[in-house]
């Protein structure tokens, strides 16, 4: 009997521990989702933060590809890597859509080369648990709210960059530059009232940017 309870405090305890869990509810709902129709192997999953979560028309901007949008909360690279044995990897997906990393500027003390290291060990994650697909980061963006964090966002994207380019089956999508004007200033028309989040223009220039690269 000791043994029983032993057991059932150990399992509740790791059901509270996971409800605990930064976005754990968003996690859940993809799992139950998961229960009643698992997604098709060999798709395309988008995962990363709010700017993939609020993309609610992904699907129908890619006709002819099979998306899993996987976008959560406003989640940074450590939350991403916390969850892809769970949202990412159990798909077995032929190519992965990265976008995240400009959450984790927000956090004090964060430099580009945290956000670098982060990256490395969510792609060496993703390579080993899925070594025939395809890793695509989409650049992070000019966010008007975060002009602030502009430098560091912008030598993160190009260190991400370059250690792509030393990798086979990779890609770099940058929307950076066609998210500014001529005179290097941040579109604000394509961004709702936050100046964070995108509106149908934003996400018309993502669409155009992606599309060629998607299998």
């Amino acid at each position: 009997m000791k043994f029983i309870v032993t057991i059932l405090l150990a399992l509740s305890a790791l059901v509270l521990q996971a409800q605990d869990k930064p976005f754990w509810k968003e996690i859940r709902n993809f799992k139950s989702q998961d229960s009643i129709q698992m997604p098709p192997k060999n798709a395309i999953v988008f995962v990363g933060s709010s700017s993939f979560r609020l993309w609610k028309d992904v699907e129908s901007a890619f006709p002819g590809h099979v998306i899993i949008n996987r976008g959560f909360g406003g989640s940074s690279l450590p939350h991403v890597i916390d969850y892809a044995d769970q949202i990412v990897v159990p798909y077995k997906p032929k190519q992965v859509v990265i976008y995240c990393g400009e959450n984790d500027f927000t956090k004090e003390g964060v430099t580009s080369e945290m956000v670098l290291d982060r990256f490395v060990t969510l792609f060496d994650l993703l390579r080993k648990e899925l070594p025939k697909a395809e890793i695509i980061y989409v650049s992070m963006k000019p966010s008007p709210s975060r002009q602030h964090l502009w430098g560091r966002i912008k030598a993160a994207n190009e260190a991400i960059e370059a250690f792509l380019k030393t990798k086979k089956k990779t890609k770099y999508v940058n929307i950076w530059d066609a998210m500014l004007d001529a005179n290097g200033e941040a579109r604000k028309e394509l961004y709702v009232q936050d100046m964070l989040h995108m509106n149908a223009s934003g996400y018309e220039i993502w669409q155009k940017a992606l599309a060629p690269h998607l299998k």
